[in-house]
Order: structure tokens, then C-alpha cells, then sequence
């Protein structure tokens, strides 16, 4: 596709574990840093201490506010992100200490219980504080210990924090997420059991070097879902729908100045969309619209009828309505839309470029109804940057490590971002698990 607007000319290179960190990179990094930041002080003595730890090691450590600004340049380079303009605002959790599972686990947990607004935190620390939050999700990054060259380091093998489990039975037909069912095969054969319903919260796989991997259950605190109605049809609650509020992508790789962070968990909010035309509607996922269709009596006999259309619209009306009637924070596309071109213009003025892929960045349902359709992005891989590598990509799939490796370096970000939902009174809030009914069998 070399030449396309709107796709990568040049593919990313692929990671190497092995090489030492690239001074180049280093160098163009903490150029960035301190042409952005000028109160970090002068450059020369900066880069000099550097040069003399990758001579000495290979690699070298970030300062913490490198860290921070490195983190949330990344964001601000996702070319699939439409939700970058508050990329600056991004909470970085520096857990470059904690190298047991059970101390990654404990951290996400804290993660997510800070980014849906559950908890507070010391900024200074990261320490998560007595009390409850402000109810206010956040985008929020998780930095654990970055890869050394040459040795193992620790990941988490699932794609995002929070997904549900895929159940398939004899009769050939699924439970749950088909996504998951073979990552839910290999989780069961590792001594997890879920209860074979349509929204089991799968277990995080987290491997480190010292202890391979281990399986831990998300506690109900830390999973805040939000059951699924419509504010016209009550029959969507015999649906038994519903979706958990913080979409934080696991398996991603953070770049930063050369240096590789393989976990580095993040989130933003999600975009209704992404619910309400992708997790809820794809066919190889919960493919709800011919359910939604029959209920509303639609003729699906023939594609004119616009059944799949109809039903779609309805189904992300459901959604944004559910997550607005809980006070959860989601975002619409055709306000993500604007929001994003505001980004770019912001950018303009500040003298940078906006890599975007059009293919991700316009949204899944009316997309020729938002200004984000009528323009080409260009693509380019700048950097600091978000990587799915594809060990990353085959451990989040299946679950196992003998699978068949996918090819290519792909990047990335959630697609959930902002817009502050409206609560309103004497509805129901979010809840922690349980939440509601699973669905049926045949719904899912």
C-alpha cells in the first residue's frame, strides 16, 4: 500500500530483545524532552550520562519525568487513536520497582479502581490513598520494570485487563466472547474455572522471569460494570447485556527513547462504538444485531431492508444511554469526531504532525456522518510509541506460546476516550460483579 494516504509506507521494524538500547533513538528522545520541557535543564550533561550507560550496560534508566513525558507522547502518537486531544493529561503510575506477580497484580488492581474513578492516589507516589475517588474515569498507565537486554522480562499475556470469558459446548455453539474461547481453553487447562456464562471476567495471566506464569482473579472492586437497557425498548433488560467500564489494553509494548517497556497497562474511556458496533456486534464476537432485529420485528429476510442498520443504531442508543444512565463515562463518535480534528489543529499550531490510520480512526457506525471521514491522515511511525508485538498479539489470542505466531508489529491505543457522562437521578448506578442475569445461551 506504499504511497496510500492514510497506511504506513514504511512497516515497523520488528523488536529485538537481544540488541542493546539505540543511542540514536536515545539521543532523539531527550532531544524531544528537553525542547518540550525546557525546565528539565540543559541537554548536554543529560545526554552525556546516557552515552556512558549504554556504553557501560546496554541500556539506560529514565528519569521520572522522562518517564511521564514519554508515556504520554506515546498516546499522542497512537495513529489509532481518536481520542488524543487530552494526551497530556494522562496519570503515570511509575511501577518500575514491582517485579513479583503478585506486586503487578496488586498494581493493576489499583490501576483499574484509580482510572474508573474508585480511589484516589498520592500523585507524587502513585500510592493508591485511603477514601473513595471522585466517580471520574481517567486515562491512566501502568509502567512496570523495563526490558533489560538479553534477559526475560514480565508481561501480561491477556490483551486487556478485563474481557470475558468464550465458553464453546458440544453442540458447536458459544457462551460468552467468542474471541476468547481458545484463551479460555488454555486459561481452564492452567487450573481456571469460570461458571460458563456470558460475562465471566477472565483471570490476568501475568508471567515474570522468576516465577513463569500465574493466574489471579480480578476481585469485584476493581470490575465496575454497567448493565445494558434502552430508553425506549424495556425488553433489552430481558437481554441480560452488560459491559465493564474501563477498556485497558495489557499486551501492548511501551518505546520510549529505545528503551522497552513489554508492560505497561493503559487505558482511556471507551467510545460507544466500540461497545455498541463492535464487542456487542461483530458476528465472531457476541453478534447481537440479528437478536436486536427480531425483537424489533424487523424483516431480515433481505439485506434492503436495512435490518443490520436499524438494529445496529438501536443497540449503540443502548449503550451510550446505559453507561450515561450510570454516570460512567463514555463518548459518542460523532463528539470524538470534532474533539479529534480539535486535536490536530492544536498540534498544527504547535509545529507537529498527527499520524492517523483512517481505516481506525473513523468510527464503525456512520462514519460518512463524521468530519474524521472526509480527509486523508498521514501515517507515519513517530515516536515514543505503543507496539503489539506478535508474541503479545499470539498470548492474547490463545493463550499459549506454541500457537502459530502472527506476522508484523502493529500500533495502537484503545479507541475510548472522552466525553463526561450525565448522571441522572433514581437509576441505577454501575455495579461491581455480579452485576446482572447472564444472557442466554442463544443471545450470545
Amino acid at each position: 500500500m506504499s504511497g496510500v494516504p492514510g497506511y504506513r509506507n514504511n512497516p515497523t521494524e520488528a523488536w529485538d530483545p537481544e540488541a542493546a538500547t539505540d543511542l540514536a533513538e536515545a539521543e532523539e528522545f531527550l532531544w524531544l524532552f528537553h525542547s518540550e520541557q525546557p525546565s528539565a535543564g540543559p541537554l548536554q550533561p543529560r545526554l552525556a550520562a546516557v552515552r556512558d550507560e549504554i556504553a557501560a550496560t546496554g541500556t539506560y534508566t529514565h528519569t521520572g519525568p522522562e518517564l511521564q513525558f514519554g508515556a504520554r507522547v506515546a498516546w499522542r502518537n497512537a495513529s489509532r487513536c481518536i481520542g488524543r486531544l487530552y494526551w497530556n493529561s494522562m496519570l503515570v503510575l511509575d511501577r518500575r520497582n514491582s517485579t513479583t506477580a503478585d506486586q503487578i497484580f496488586a498494581d493493576t488492581v489499583t490501576h483499574l479502581r484509580i482510572a474508573s474513578g474508585g480511589s484516589r492516589v498520592d500523585m507524587s507516589s502513585g500510592v493508591e490513598l485511603p477514601g473513595a475517588g471522585n466517580g471520574q474515569m481517567r486515562p491512566t498507565i501502568s509502567i512496570f520494570p523495563a526490558a533489560v537486554p538479553g534477559r526475560p522480562y514480565a508481561r501480561i499475556w491477556n490483551d486487556q485487563l478485563i474481557r470475558y470469558a468464550g465458553y464453546r459446548n458440544v453442540a458447536g455453539s458459544v457462551v460468552g466472547d467468542p474471541r476468547y474461547v481458545e484463551f479460555t481453553q488454555a486459561i481452564a487447562e492452567r487450573g481456571w474455572g469460570g461458571k460458563g456464562e456470558a460475562f465471566d471476567v477472565l483471570p490476568l495471566a501475568i508471567e515474570t522471569p522468576q516465577e513463569g506464569v500465574r493466574l489471579f482473579e480480578l476481585p469485584d472492586a476493581a470490575v465496575v460494570e454497567v448493565p445494558i437497557g434502552h430508553p425506549d425498548f424495556r425488553w433489552f433488560d430481558e437481554l441480560g447485556l452488560r459491559w465493564h467500564a474501563v477498556p485497558a489494553i495489557s499486551n501492548m509494548r511501551l518505546s520510549i527513547g529505545g528503551v522497552n517497556y513489554p508492560c505497561a497497562p493503559f487505558n482511556g474511556w471507551y467510545m460507544g462504538a466500540e461497545i455498541g458496533a463492535r464487542n456487542l456486534a461483530d458476528e465472531d464476537r457476541y453478534n447481537l444485531l440479528p437478536v436486536v432485529a427480531s425483537r424489533l420485528g424487523l424483516d431480515t429476510t433481505r439485506e434492503s431492508s436495512l435490518w443490520r442498520d436499524r438494529a445496529l443504531v438501536e443497540l449503540n442508543v443502548a449503550v451510550l444511554w446505559s453507561f450515561e444512565r450510570a454516570g460512567v463515562r463514555i463518548s459518542d463518535h460523532h463528539t470524538e469526531s470534532r474533539r479529534f480534528l480539535k486535536h490536530i489543529d492544536k498540534e498544527q499550531r504547535a509545529g507537529r504532525t498527527t499520524p492517523a490510520d483512517w481505516s481506525w480512526i473513523v468510527p464503525p457506525i456512520s462514519g460518512a456522518t463524521t468530519p474524521v471521514f472526509h480527509r486523508y491522515y498521514s501515517e507515519d511511525d513517530q515516536r515514543p510509541a505503543f507496539y503489539l508485538d506478535p508474541i503479545a498479539r499470539q498470548l492474547g489470542q490463545t493463550g499459549r506460546l506454541d500457537a502459530p505466531a502472527p506476522t508484523g508489529v502493529i500500533s495502537g491505543c484503545p479507541v475510548a476516550h472522552d466525553v463526561t457522562a450525565i448522571g441522572r437521578a433514581s437509576v441505577p448506578a454501575p455495579r461491581l460483579r455480579p452485576a446482572v442475569p447472564s444472557m442466554s445461551e442463544q443471545a450470545a
